[in-house]
């Protein structure tokens, strides 16, 4: 038996080892935590959609790309010339000018290289820009209800690291793929000019490259999937523990979380070492293919030089025999170069997999077709016959009607539980009732679009977010053009906010790290309102904005408090008597329905559920 015939034996154990392997082996997506499953092709095509206005910047570097490989595909010929030249004797100039003219393609390949490095980059990060902020604005379009069912960790690995694995696409693997394949039907097509007969069998291997090229796209995608899941899931675990790094130690918590983390982080490295364990398979079963196929290039080389008769009707010479060594270096160089690049495309078709789910996710709450824009708010607010459940069948609220006239400051009491501040929620949309109809003015909410509904709201809640930055831009929520220097100090003077921010080193511009936490429950607070005046809405909540503050603090908060009354209707959820008996209205909210309504004197008076209430709470 040949040497030849036995490479060709083996390829073909080998390759009924993989294709079997291939068979047997399911890619569970399911348990991989998959919300769906995009194909490369739907993939690429989503993709091309953002690549599409930058057609141009790649006709460009397809042009350099061009250039480059000249090198690769010409090089070859210019030596084998060169061999045939010191065998057959030569002259000085016609070796000088075999040796300009390759060294002029080269300086040629590496500025072609160059610019082509260039362009791409630009275009890459314009286009990858603009992918992260259509997932952004796409996240900031989805609802209270499905961002509470999103973790935080898994937002931030799409929006950051999903998209900047994307961006490899653009810079770097498609380009080299593009390089590789030309590279490799240049180098063919070369070689079959050269001499067709010699490469028809040198390239007995190339049907095993690609049924092996084929199997390891299934088994890369596969470990990859592997990695991206587990490292979201350290990446949320991380999130949320390093939020809450401060319950985890008071709880003394540490020795769990180390074992929880330590879990997350087997998992991911498990995945990774499969990942690579894949590679480490393809790579050298195509290198072995390659050296196989340098083996019968010398194999049939030899058979001619020793038979004169040549090979196959065709003499095969030293300069075929050097031009052909280097063709098949150049074409299983690439070969080898797509399985890393393919290891890499197979990570961005992940990420990109990962965005465009969330991409999918569409919001619960969208204008109603033809809703309007809400320009003027008089503040009267009612509920019909309100029915509403966050779990089917399991209503919240059930038949609740009230009304709130414009400019009264209503307050909801009750338990734990009852409702409260589900009802505030809704007023605002963000979320929909399933039964009964909200009004504000005389007009179902569902007629105005979300965005000018919820623009005549003011919010202050129990747990003030503040956002690093400033006090100032935290007060102006980063609109500074739109709001003058007097316009905020006079805000902050008419909740009391000045006189602890007049205390501050850099007053307005005082920094504000994470979450505020360098301010306490009360100055936070204070800061709330005065992003709240300022804003100036027509229609204000509190839903426990009195609570957890000190008592110095509860002073100047009530003072504020009773000034922001005279701003428009104002609703309120408390515990705080002082907070509740100012107001207009006082409506009490049991297992989800409205139990009793009116002042404070007279719902003592009736010394029914609101009575009982008071005199539990101790007020």
């Amino acid at each position: 038996m040949s040497p030849v015939a036995i490479l060709l034996l083996v390829s073909g154990v080998i390759a009924v080892v993989f294709s079997l392997a291939y068979l047997l082996v399911k890619d569970k997506k399911a348990s991989m935590g998959f919300e769906r499953n995009l194909k490369d092709r739907d993939i690429i095509r989503r993709l091309l959609r953002y690549a599409r206005p930058f057609v141009k910047q790649f006709i460009l570097v397809l042009i350099l790309l061009l250039l480059s490989v000249a090198y690769e595909i010409i090089s070859p010929l210019i030596l084998g010339r060169a061999e045939e030249m010191i065998a057959g004797g030569f002259e000085m100039k016609e070796l000088l000018l075999v040796v300009a003219l390759s060294a002029i393609l080269l300086a040629l390949s590496m500025l072609a290289s160059y610019y082509q490095a260039v362009v791409l980059q630009r275009t890459g990060q314009r286009i990858i820009t603009s992918i992260r902020e259509d997932v952004f604005s796409h996240t900031l379009s989805l609802s209270h209800g499905q961002l509470n069912s999103i973790p935080v960790g898994k937002l931030v690995t799409r929006v950051s690291g999903d998209v900047g694995a994307i961006s490899q696409l653009f810079t770097e693997i498609v380009v080299n793929l593009f390089k590789n394949i030309i590279i490799i039907v240049g180098v063919l097509a070369a070689m079959l000019i050269l001499n067709w007969r010699l490469t028809a069998v040198v390239m007995m291997f190339t049907p095993f490259v690609v049924l092996f090229t084929v199997i390891f796209r299934k088994f890369a995608r596969r470990a990859y999937r592997h990695v991206k899941n587990n490292n979201t899931e350290l990446n949320t675990f991380l999130s949320e523990n390093l939020s809450g790094m401060k319950i985890i130690q008071s709880f003394n918590c540490q020795k769990r979380k180390k074992n929880e983390f330590d879990g997350h982080n087997d998992r991911l490295y498990k995945s990774k070492r499969e990942q690579l364990f894949v590679f480490a398979i393809f790579r050298p079963v195509v290198h072995m293919l390659y050296l196989g196929t340098v083996m019968t290039l010398f194999y049939m080389a030899a058979k001619g030089y020793i038979n004169p008769t040549g090979f196959l009707g065709s003499t095969v010479t030293g300069a075929v025999v050097v031009s052909f060594y280097m063709y098949i270096f150049r074409f299983y160089t690439p070969i080898q170069n797509l399985a890393e690049q393919f290891n890499r495309l197979q990570s961005s078709l992940a990420s990109a997999e990962k965005v465009f789910n969330l991409m999918d996710l569409k919001p619960d709450l969208t204008d109603d077709e033809g809703a309007i824009e809400l320009t003027e708010v008089k503040g009267k607010i009612e509920f019909r016959d309100v029915w509403f459940c966050y779990k089917e069948n399991e209503w919240v609220l059930k038949g609740v009607s009230f009304t709130v006239e414009a400019g009264e400051t209503a307050a909801f009491v009750g338990a734990t539980g009852a409702g409260k501040t589900t009802v505030l929620g809704l007023i605002c949309r963000n979320y929909d009732i399933q039964k009964g109809e909200i009004i504000i003015d005389g007009v179902n909410i569902r007629r105005y679009t979300i965005a000018s509904l919820r623009r005549h709201f003011g919010q202050m809640l129990q747990d003030v977010f503040l956002f690093s930055g400033t006090v100032r831009s935290n007060i102006t929520l980063g609109e500074d053009d739109r709001f003058s220097e007097e316009e905020v100090a006079e805000a902050c003077r008419y909740v009391n906010a000045d006189k602890f921010i007049d205390r501050l080193k850099n007053g307005l511009d005082e920094e504000v790290r994470e979450r505020g936490n360098n301010f306490s429950a009360g100055q936070r607070q204070l800061l709330s309102f005065a992003r709240t005046v300022l804003h100036r809405p027509e229609i204000m909540i509190l839903d426990e904005a009195t609570a957890n503050i000190d008592t110095e603090t509860e002073v100047l908060i009530q003072d504020s408090l009773e000034k922001m009354k005279n701003i428009g209707t104002m609703l309120i959820v408390a515990h705080r008597l002082s907070t509740i008996r100012g107001a207009d209205r006082i409506i009490v909210i049991k297992d989800g329905t409205v139990a009793e309504q009116g002042s404070h004197e007279a719902l003592m008076e009736q010394k029914g559920i609101y009575w009982t209430l008071r005199h539990q709470s101790g007020m």
